[in-house]
């Protein structure tokens, strides 16, 4: 079933917050400040999961955070939802301090971790029932019957969740998250270990609470899922902050490009006038030249191409994608990192 809120009334698809939201809406959903989480071991040593780590994610934003395994993104989310004791820096959710008022900070988040967490004994009804319950949620207020509607797991109410699949238990964790009706929902690797399928049904649902006004920052391993979801990227590599932009602003990071083109016969060797390009040959009449835009134009390329005397049949270009953004920086931070233990 896909994941749809569409039929529910417009006030019943995403449940009303606990938090004020009308009356002091803040600008940013999530303010983090230096934020820092030294580790100790019991050898007395210490490691720095976190090291200075500043963002802001804007109210209403669909917010990607992406890093290496190991990189301290769980760290993060775990200190936001109130999990683990940060060792300094600042955290805001809601502009709610998770110091000054934790409960409120963790009223004004939801989150829905990588591991299917969930009591086998139990049915999603009761499931949701308990958690509303932890949350002090009211009886009177809670809006069981529609969360489950809206995951798609009506049918599934009265299931034992030890009988669900794996994608119907990923859905009844995005539902657990739901029920105190966060302004803020954190999505950790929502769509690990999920089918194709499914994966385009949540992402479908998480467009779905964005657009309704829910604050989402996700955490994934799929880069195409950040690139297809998300309005601004944070990359987090060795505890700390290598990045922060738009998609459209990290690509621009990578001054990269390739160039395909197809001649009109065929090519015996590289002509002397193209040698300055170091173009590849990939045999018959197709040359590849991977270039800098920002120091050759392609008119360039062509005119060579041209003035060796070949005709272009065909050609096609290809633009660096976040994969390569995102593997360029880490590698990068991993090399200053290094330097820095050294």
């Amino acid at each position: 079933m896909a994941l749809s809120v569409s039929d529910l009334p417009q006030d019943a698809a995403v449940p009303a917050a606990p938090v004020n939201r009308a009356a002091d809406v803040p600008e940013n959903a999530v303010e983090i400040e230096n934020l820092v989480k030294v580790y100790r071991t019991d050898r007395g040593r210490t490691k720095r999961a976190l090291d200075g780590v500043s963002l802001t994610v804007r109210r209403g934003e669909l917010f990607g955070l992406l890093g290496p395994n190991g990189a301290g993104k769980s760290t993060l989310i775990n200190i936001m939802a109130g999990l683990v004791n940060k060792t300094s820096g600042r955290v805001r959710i809601w502009d709610i301090d998770i110091d000054q008022d934790p409960r409120g900070s963790r009223a004004a988040i939801g989150v829905v971790p990588q591991e299917l967490n969930l009591d086998p004994f139990f049915t999603p009804r009761e499931l949701l029932d308990v958690q509303a319950g932890l949350y002090g949620v009211p009886k009177a207020e809670r809006r069981t019957e529609e969360i489950l509607h809206a995951v798609g797991l009506a049918d599934k109410a009265n299931a034992y969740s030890r009988t669900l699949s794996g994608g119907m238990r990923r859905r009844l964790l995005v539902a657990k998250a739901l029920v105190h009706a966060p302004p803020v929902l954190v999505l950790d690797e929502p769509t690990a270990g999920v089918d194709v399928e499914l994966r385009q049904h949540l992402w479908a649902y998480v467009r779905e609470l964005n657009a309704r006004g829910t604050t989402v920052l996700l955490t994934t391993h799929y880069l195409e899922e950040a690139e297809e979801l998300c309005d601004r990227i944070a990359i987090i590599n060795h505890g700390r902050l290598v990045a922060l932009d738009t998609k459209a602003g990290l690509l621009a990071r990578v001054d990269s490009k390739t160039l395909r083109v197809t001649v009109d016969r065929d090519i015996d060797a590289v002509p002397s006038a193209l040698a300055r390009f170091a173009p590849v040959h990939e045999g018959g009449r197709r040359l590849v030249f991977r270039y800098e835009p920002s120091r050759t134009r392609i008119d360039e390329l062509l005119d060579a191409i041209r003035g060796s005397g070949f005709g272009i049949v065909d050609l096609s270009t290809e633009e660096s994608d976040l994969e390569d953004i995102f593997l360029e920086l880490t590698r990068r931070s991993g090399d200053h990192a290094a330097e820095d233990a050294a």
